[in-house]
């Protein structure tokens, strides 16, 4: 028999609840185990009094660890109480099942740690991707491969409003609006929208990557609320669509790892990823690149996740330990490869800014059209050696009386 006890009852917490119910006697027929979930912890019982559940649950913490439990699932989300309880569990030797990217993206070396000293596990694969099973493909089928770069769409709520806008011409603000009707995105999107959601997640991806930590603050995050109906128009020209995405890739000196909206074209494989769903792209030395997409939140694709790492470790399936080195790494927050930038230069004088493009860059394509003209702009796509470049450009522009602002957007055309 193996125990399970349930902390948080929300989206997740209560698609790993009806998971467990649904599999339970399939799973003791396959693997003469039988599941049972001993206590679910909720902020407060008299909400749930309706609940079908409502025997099992507690809001009382030491209703969970006064009993006998095998595997603490964590479903509460966020840094405070979860870091202590996950902490807690792991110190009485219980193994840990979480989808908190927060907790893992903060403090995921010193739980593997505790998890080791203590001879238990904590398994995090819905930390990342939702469904996705992107941390065992990782640690497991591409073990033979140095991990060259990863190029992601890891958050679903910025999808879903980059495609609102891009495909039904929407504005942020109604294709946000939708998105929260949907409940796609939260009451306060802040985390999404502003790049932060992605940011951790590409910062576990990377540090298991690269064996090596990149910790999500010290990478150059970029949300997508400066993201206008404009941006679309001149995107289409170039046959692209905007995606938030997460890169990160080896470097000389390091690792260069970014959360920032990104032109890319519509028919490459991250650029066909729309609405909710993510879609991770990590490239090997061996294997080359590897596609991995799906739905990667929701309450059934992460509680998938969840339920497949409570299999492994009732299973006992050998595995390497996921390792999650504490050593940093420089991180580069600037693109250093020579590549193609959209740059959209507010300005009175539009002969200036013409002339200063075509003295700087040596391959420039100036976008006339009326649109430009009525938002006083000048929009062009321009080739740079590096971002440092681009950014120089942008440095030595400010100076003249005909700059009012710029935006300027990576291109990928692959």
């Amino acid at each position: 028999m193996a125990v399970i006890a349930m902390l948080g009852y929300g989206v997740v917490g209560s698609g790993v609840v009806e998971l467990i119910m649904k599999n339970r006697y399939k799973f003791k027929q396959k693997l003469n185990e039988e599941l049972v979930i001993s206590n679910i912890l909720v902020k407060n019982v008299s909400k749930h009094l309706n609940n079908k559940n409502k025997d099992i649950l507690t809001d009382n913490i030491n209703d969970v660890f006064s009993k006998k439990v095998d595997i603490v699932v964590e479903a509460m989300g966020g840094l405070n109480p979860s870091y202590e309880y996950v902490k807690k569990a792991l110190e009485m030797k219980k193994h840990v099942v979480t989808a908190n990217k927060d907790l893992i993206a903060e403090y995921g070396h010193e739980l593997l740690e505790i998890a080791d000293k203590n001879g238990v596990t904590i398994h995090f694969e819905a930390s990342v991707g939702g469904g996705i099973p992107i941390l065992k493909s990782m640690n497991e089928c591409l073990v033979g491969n140095e991990i060259e770069s990863i190029m992601s769409v890891l958050n679903g709520t910025t999808n879903f409003i980059l495609s609102k806008m891009g495909s039904e011409n929407m504005s942020y603000e109604d294709a946000l609006k939708l998105a929260q009707n949907l409940g796609f995105a939260e009451a306060n999107p802040e985390s999404d929208v502003k790049g932060y959601d992605a940011a951790r997640k590409l910062s576990i991806l990377s540090t298991i990557a690269y064996n090596k930590r990149i910790y999500w603050k010290d990478m150059d995050i970029e949300g997508i609320t400066d993201i206008d109906e404009q941006d679309f128009k001149y995107a289409k020209m170039r046959g692209c669509n905007i995606k938030l995405l997460g890169i990160s890739k080896r470097t000389d000196k390091g690792v260069y790892a970014a959360v920032r909206p990104v032109m890319i074209n519509e028919n490459s494989s991250l650029g066909r990823i729309h609405d909710e769903y993510n879609a991770i792209l990590v490239k090997g030395d061996a294997v080359g690149d590897v596609l991995f997409s799906g739905k990667g939140a929701g309450m059934f694709p992460t509680a998938s996740a969840v339920f497949s790492d409570i299999v492994d470790i009732i299973a006992h399936r050998e595995e390497d330990t996921i390792t999650f080195n504490d050593e940093k790494i420089e991180v580069n927050k600037k693109w250093n490869t020579e590549g193609k930038w959209l740059l959209r230069i507010k300005t009175l004088d539009r002969v200036s800014v013409i002339e200063s493009i075509a003295e700087n860059f040596a391959t420039s394509y100036i976008l006339s059209n009326e649109a430009s003209k009525e938002n006083n702009e000048v929009a062009a796509f321009v080739n740079a050696k590096s971002e440092v470049k681009i950014d120089e450009y942008i440095k030595k522009i400010q100076k003249n009386t005909w700059f009012k602002s710029v935006k300027k957007l990576l291109v990928l055309d692959k």
